[in-house]
């Protein structure tokens, strides 16, 4: 069948991408495949700028600072990375992975943290998403530090940041289908995508929150924090409470919503 729908080749990736929601459609394969082999195809014209973790964004340890000013930072971001600074952002000089501070806890010898970071990797911001990917890759490196023209820091970025273009974002127990933005649970509250437009929100609730300004509630919610806050972090504003369940160094995803009163 494949061999039939291929007997005229794709002229360029829109032709190629009509085909493949073809083969989609014809049952060939499923729509995640499909979905994944989109994401291939946009990665390939993505470059690192697009998707990086901005500077002010990167939760950094300094390269001469004891473990205890360190420690909670590093739990309670849950990552698994950290770039290892030398006064500022812009004097990366090596990369800490959080599963070599076990030694801190279990190990009563003097800790050197120079002793266990290691060697960054640095690549400019228009390097395209396929290539940072093969570069993963053969270094055996899940973290790159991006520079700008100027040989400035101006962010991070993943080996997953790269593969979440691809396959999507990773689920966890607070996800919603795609089709529900806004799911009611048992104790009066409401869990919603932080991406649910402000009408479909002020309808859902009655409420009146201005959409003149920003799309989705997730940009008021950040707005109202004057940050970008995160995982457990509470706001009130108009007549709801507002709990940030998912975000990551870019963006709000999940929140519960509380309604404080009508």
């Amino acid at each position: 069948m494949l061999r039939h729908f291929f007997q005229r080749d794709p002229k360029n990736k829109s032709a190629l991408c009509a085909l493949l929601k073809r083969l989609e459609e014809r049952k060939v394969f499923d729509t995640e495949t499909l979905k994944m082999m989109e994401g291939v195809l946009q990665v390939s014209e993505m470059q690192v700028k697009d998707i990086m973790i901005p500077r002010a964004q990167m939760v950094v340890v300094q390269k001469d600072a004891e473990p205890g000013s360190f420690l909670a930072e590093i739990i309670e971001s849950a990552h698994s990375r950290f770039p290892v600074i030398d006064g500022n952002k812009d004097e990366v000089v090596g990369i800490l992975l959080a599963k070599d501070c076990l030694k801190i806890c279990f190990e009563k010898k003097p800790f050197d943290l120079q002793k266990i970071v290691r060697p960054p990797l640095f690549v400019p911001e228009n390097k395209r998403l396929d290539h940072i990917l093969k570069e993963f890759k053969s270094s055996h490196t899940h973290m790159a530090i991006v520079v700008d023209e100027y040989g400035g820091i101006s962010g991070l970025i993943t080996i997953e940041d790269v593969l979440e273009q691809i396959v999507g974002e990773i689920e966890d127990e607070y996800d919603l289908p795609l089709e529900a933005t806004i799911k009611p649970q048992k104790n009066g509250t409401y869990v919603i995508h932080a991406g649910t437009p402000i009408p479909v929100f002020n309808r859902t609730f009655q409420a009146t929150l201005s959409d003149e300004t920003f799309d989705t509630i997730g940009g008021l919610v950040l707005h109202a924090f004057g940050r970008l806050p995160k995982k457990g972090e509470y706001i009130e504003f108009e007549a709801f409470g507002f709990t940030v369940l998912q975000a990551d160094y870019r963006r709000i995803r999940l929140l519960k919503v509380e309604v404080l009163r009508m």
